[in-house]
């Protein structure tokens, strides 16, 4: 698997360097080299690459705002000297965080989570059930975590970032992804969207009370625009 790319930095030596750790990254394809945010604007929206080593401080117009301008199948690695903006990576399409002066060999621990990423992404986008695609990872407090699909009984998304519910796990996973960007993840056969906030695994539906999924203590309201879809699945299991 070979992975195009966009490196994207104002220090011209900075911006050399990553050109020439690129050449020597053999899945890596450099499709895009820009000194400047504003300058690769147009450029990643008609011809998106799979991954962005994206500086942040940059004149007009800065890493994490134009990381907001990325669409969501493009992965981002930050490579920048301030630390502070570590945390705020997460509210976008970040996958690390690399700290100028970096070495090759952490950009390349760093690129073949970006190649490991994407050929988890395609795995799940072409295999189109459990049995076939049997775990994702996700990333969670700086780290990815994987997370078996035969265990999700469903996902909450919120403001930022979005909560992964496990069969016998106490506590959610946590991470900074997109309900977008999940639900495209995940095998739709067993995975159903029924609301904004969630989406729920088909198998794992034990109650239903009033038009809302019941899991444990918690209810799950099935929302107008997903009442249909989720009628329809229902009327085909539907014993009278």
């Amino acid at each position: 698997m070979t992975l195009s790319c966009f490196i994207i930095d104002d220090e011209p030596l900075a911006l050399g360097l990553l050109e020439m750790y690129v050449s020597k990254t053999l899945f890596l394809k450099l499709t895009g080299k820009f000194s400047s945010a504003v300058a690769a604007v147009e450029s990643v929206r008609e011809t998106p690459p799979d991954l962005i080593f994206l500086d942040i401080q940059m004149a007009e117009l800065n890493g994490m705002e134009f990381a907001r301008l990325v669409p969501e199948k493009t992965r981002i690695i930050f490579t920048t000297a301030f630390e502070k903006y570590a945390l705020e990576s997460y509210k976008v399409n970040a996958l690390e965080y690399l700290l100028k002066p970096f070495s090759y060999s952490d950009f390349l621990l760093a690129a073949n989570k970006a190649l490991q990423w994407q050929q988890i992404t395609e795995k799940a986008t072409s295999e189109k059930g459990i049995g076939s695609t049997d775990c994702i990872y996700v990333k969670s407090d700086y780290r990815l975590m994987q997370v078996q699909l035969n265990k999700i009984l469903y996902i909450e998304g919120l403001k930022d970032y979005l909560k992964i519910y496990l069969e016998g796990e106490m506590q959610p996973i946590v991470s900074h992804i997109t309900m977008k960007a999940m639900e495209e993840m995940l095998p739709e056969q067993s995975f159903m969207r029924v609301h904004r906030s969630f989406i729920i695994q088909k198998n794992k539906i034990k109650v239903v009370e009033h038009n809302r999924i019941v899991f444990g203590k918690t209810y799950i309201p099935v929302s107008d625009s997903y009442k249909e879809s989720f009628q329809n699945f229902l009327d085909k299991r539907i014993l009278i």
